[in-house]
């Protein structure tokens, strides 16, 4: 694992800045994060099933996490606006809860981690709200960048 000595983000005196990727080559990139939702056996059902009371959670959770992935650079005040290229969303639901993986790729200057880790907790949070009415006590964790693909600093894989 390499160790970062400055944090870019930062400039000489300590203020926030977004980070100068003009001199970078485009490469192509993709990032995979996940995350899980564990909840009652009530809600997961419910949930698998389609019927919870409003609608196809799963369907929607899935949208959510497509248009977040999209929208980053606008919740995330140094991301760069990225074009991406795709954007994939993976729901496994099992007995006690749902596991989101989301995939972003772009043939960019910078990577695409923050859209994939955004997607992800937009799909689990969406996924709290429509099943809340089920189960309150749902518990969102472990939302982690799995691998990371392109650009200079190499590719990463947990």
């Amino acid at each position: 694992m390499r160790l970062m000595t400055t944090l870019t983000h930062l400039d000489a005196a300590g203020a926030a800045h977004m980070v100068d990727v003009s001199a970078k080559h485009i490469t192509a990139r993709e990032a995979v994060a996940e995350g899980r939702i564990t909840m009652s056996p009530d809600a997961a059902t419910a949930i698998r099933t389609g019927a919870a009371a409003k609608g196809d959670v799963l369907a929607v959770a899935r949208v959510a996490g497509i248009m977040a992935a999209k929208r980053t650079a606008e919740l995330i005040p140094l991301c760069h606006p990225l074009p991406l290229t795709r954007v994939a969303i993976d729901l496994q639901t099992d007995d006690a809860g749902v596991t989101v993986t989301a995939t972003a790729r772009t043939d960019g200057k910078t990577g695409v981690e923050m859209e994939a880790l955004t997607a992800v907790s937009v799909a689990l949070l969406t996924i709290y709200d429509m099943a809340k009415a089920i189960d309150k006590a749902m518990v969102i964790g472990g939302v982690r960048l799995l691998t990371k693909k392109g650009g200079k600093s190499g590719d990463y894989f947990a």
